[in-house]
C-alpha cells in the first residue's frame, strides 16, 4: 500500500512541469498548445520475446515455446531464475537516460499481458481478473525514469489475453488456445486490464497514450489470414470502442491510440472515429520513403481532422532509416522505432553480445547432438542475461547518427580517429550519408515495393550501413573487415593531423578471383595511389603489397579509398 502511495504522490508532483499530450486537429500538441514532434523508441524484446531477437527463430518463434527450450535445458526452476534476471537487466534507468541524451523523447512500452494478469486457463474463477503485481512496478519504474527526464511513455499491449494475430511471434499466440477474437472471455479480460491501466496512471502527464492493441492481424471474413482484404473488420472495431469506454471511465485526458488490421495499416471498416482525443498509428517496414508511401494514412489525417503517429518502423539498413525519419518529419509525423536490443544485432540502437556459450545452446536447440548440461545451460543464460544490462551492450553510434544527425546535415564525421603515419582499418570510414561518408551498391531493403530481399550489410556486422563488413580472424585486426567489395564503391576516412611527407603504403588484403584495383584521392579529387591486387589464393588468404613513394600534401584532411575493379576483400592500409 505505501509503495501505491508514493507512485501516486511522484505522479501528481508532476504536473508541476506537466506537459499533457492531447489532440488538436491533425496534430499532438502539449498542454501549452504546442506541436509534439515525437521521436520514440519501442522497447522490443524486453516484457515480450520474439525469436528472432534470441535467434531462435528458426525453433521457437512465439515466446512460450522459447520458454519451453530453455526450462529444456535449465529446468523450470533455471527458465523462471533466467527470465527474473532478464526482465530486470533489460531496462534499467541507464537505458533511458541513454535514450533522451541521443535526442529521444518518447518510449513505446510492448506489454505482454501475463506481466499484469493471469490467463483465463489459470483463473479459478471464469470471470475473475488476478492481478500480477510484476508488471505494474517495471510499468512504475519505466515511468518514473522517463519522467525524470521529461519523457512520454505510451503504453502498448503487445500481446492481448490469446492473441490478436496469426502472426504467432508478435503477440505470443498459443494456436492450442482460443485467441482474442475466439473467446468473449479473453475480450473481457483485455478490456479489464485496460480499464485497470487507466486508473492507475490517469494522472501522469508523462504517459503519453495508450495503444490499445497492437498489429492486429487476423482474417475475420477475408481469405488473407492476416487480415489484409477485410472490408469491415467489424470485431476489431468493436473491441477497440469497447477499450476505449472502459478507458474513458476512468481517464478522459490521456490519448488513446489505435491500430488497423494487416498489422496495424488496414484501417477499413474502422471509421467514423468515435473519441474526441485519438491518435491512428500505422507501421512501416521496407518499403519505399516517398510520398506515395504514406499517401493513404494522409488522407485517412485529412478527411477525419485526426493525427497520424508512426508507431513502429525499423529493422532496415542506415540508409532506410534516415529516408524514413527524413519523410515523417517532414510531413509532421512523429514517430518510434524498433526495438532497443536484440542479441547479435547491428539495426539497432544497442547490440547484446552473443557468447560461445549461448551459441552452443542454440545450435543444440536447432540441430540436437548432445544435450548440454543443466549447469552449463543455466550458467550460458545468465551471462546472456547480463549482457542485456546497459553498460554491458555495444552502442550503434552510426544507427544513431543516422536518425538524428543524418536527418538535417550532410557533413561527414569521423568514426575513429586517424592518423599519417598509421594504420587505417578499412570498416572505420566515416559516419554519415550513403555517397558522401561512402558508397555502396546493396544499401537498402525496399523488398515489399519490389519482391527482392537485399542485405545491405552482407556481413551483418560492426555497422548498419550498405557496407558489407564480415568478422575477421587476420593477425592483425580491429575484427573485422570489409568484403564483397563491387566496381565504383568507396570508403572515405577523416585524418587528424596527417603530417606532410612522403610514405610507403601498405594495403593489406585477401583475394580469391581477378585482380582488383584501389585508388587513394585526396581531398581535392587527385589520385595519390594506385594499387593492383592480384589473387591470393582465397577470400581469407591475407596478403600485404607495399606502394613506395606516396605524398601526403599539406591540407590533406581526408582521403577516399575508391574499389576501380573489385572482388577483394580489405583489412586495412597503414602509411609508413
Amino acid at each position: 500500500m505505501k509503495r501505491v502511495i508514493l507512485a501516486s504522490c511522484f505522479l501528481l508532483s508532476q504536473f508541476g512541469t506537466s506537459q499533457l499530450l492531447k489532440t488538436e486537429g491533425q496534430k499532438i500538441v502539449n498542454d501549452k498548445g504546442e506541436n509534439v514532434l515525437l521521436r520514440g523508441l519501442g522497447l522490443g524484446g524486453w516484457m515480450l520475446q520474439e525469436g528472432y531477437m534470441l535467434k531462435t527463430a528458426d525453433f521457437a518463434g512465439p515466446q512460450y515455446q522459447i520458454k519451453n527450450k530453455i526450462a529444456e535445458l535449465a529446468g523450470e526452476e533455471g527458465m523462471h531464475a533466467f527470465y527474473k534476471k532478464y526482465l530486470e537487466n533489460g531496462i534499467t534507468k541507464k537505458d533511458i537516460d541513454a535514450l533522451k541524451s541521443w535526442g529521444f523523447n518518447s518510449v513505446r512500452l510492448p506489454m505482454h499481458y501475463n506481466l499484469y494478469t493471469l490467463p483465463i486457463e489459470n483463473e479459478k474463477v471464469k470471470g475473475q481478473d488476478t492481478w500480477l503485481e510484476e508488471g505494474f512496478r517495471m510499468t512504475d519504474d519505466l515511468l518514473k525514469w522517463c519522467a525524470e527526464n521529461k519523457m512520454y511513455l505510451f503504453l502498448d499491449m503487445h500481446a492481448l489475453p490469446g492473441g490478436q494475430g496469426n502472426d504467432v511471434n508478435i503477440s505470443d499466440n498459443d494456436k492450442s488456445k482460443p485467441s482474442l477474437w475466439e473467446s468473449e472471455e479473453n475480450r473481457r479480460k483485455s478490456v479489464a486490464l485496460w480499464k485497470k491501466l487507466a486508473e492507475r496512471y490517469k494522472d501522469s502527464p508523462w504517459i503519453g497514450g495508450y495503444d490499445i492493441i497492437n498489429e492486429p492481424n487476423y482474417g475475420f471474413t477475408g481469405k488473407n489470414l492476416n487480415g489484409c482484404d477485410e472490408e469491415s473488420n467489424a470485431p476489431l472495431r468493436k473491441f477497440m470502442v469497447d477499450v476505449t469506454k472502459a478507458i474513458r471511465e476512468v481517464d478522459q485526458k490521456h490519448v488513446i491510440i489505435i491500430e488497423g488490421n494487416c498489422w496495424g495499416n488496414n484501417y477499413k471498416g474502422i471509421f467514423p472515429l468515435w473519441d474526441s482525443n485519438m491518435v491512428l498509428s500505422f507501421h512501416k517496414y521496407w518499403n519505399k520513403n516517398d510520398q506515395n508511401s504514406i499517401k493513404q494514412i494522409l488522407d485517412y489525417r485529412n478527411q477525419y481532422n485526426v493525427p497520424i503517429w508512426l508507431g513502429e518502423s525499423g529493422e532496415n539498413s542506415n540508409v532506410w532509416f534516415t529516408e524514413a525519419i527524413s519523410l515523417m518529419e517532414n510531413n509532421n509525423i512523429g514517430w518510434a522505432f524498433w526495438p532497443m536490443k536484440k542479441i547479435d544485432n547491428i539495426a539497432g540502437v544497442a547490440n547484446v553480445k552473443i557468447t560461445p556459450e549461448y551459441e552452443k545452446l542454440l545450435q543444440y536447440w536447432k540441430n540436437g547432438g548432445e544435450k548440454p548440461s543443466k549447469e552449463f545451460a543455466s550458467k550460458a543464460l545468465m551471462q546472456i542475461a547480463n549482457n542485456y544490462k546497459f553498460e554491458n551492450t555495444e552502442v550503434k553510434k552510426d544507427v544513431i547518427d543516422a536518425m538524428f544527425r543524418q536527418i538535417k546535415s550532410n557533413e561527414v564525421l569521423p568514426f575513429a580517429i586517424h592518423k599519417i603515419p598509421g594504420r587505417i582499418f578499412a570498416t572505420e570510414y566515416d559516419l554519415g550519408r550513403i555517397g558522401v561518408a561512402y558508397y555502396d551498391k546493396d544499401a537498402i531493403n525496399y523488398r515489399i515495393d519490389t519482391g527482392e530481399q537485399v542485405n545491405w550489410n552482407s556481413g551483418d556486422k560492426m555497422r548498419n550501413d550498405g557496407v558489407d563488413i564480415y568478422s575477421n580472424k587476420d593477425k592483425i585486426s580491429n575484427g573485422y573487415y570489409v568484403g564483397k567489395i563491387e566496381d565504383g564503391e568507396w570508403l572515405s576516412f577523416t585524418l587528424q593531423n596527417a603530417k606532410v611527407g612522403t610514405y610507403n603504403l601498405e594495403i593489406r588484403y585477401a583475394n580469391a578471383g581477378k585482380t582488383g584495383t584501389l585508388s587513394i584521392i585526396d581531398v581535392n579529387g587527385q589520385k595519390i595511389a594506385e594499387a593492383q591486387l592480384p589473387g591470393t589464393g582465397g577470400d581469407q588468404v591475407w596478403k600485404t603489397t607495399v606502394i613506395k613513394n606516396v605524398k601526403i600534401t599539406k591540407g590533406t584532411d581526408r582521403i577516399k579509398l575508391h574499389f576501380d575493379k573489385g572482388g577483394f576483400n580489405l583489412n586495412y592500409i597503414d602509411f609508413k
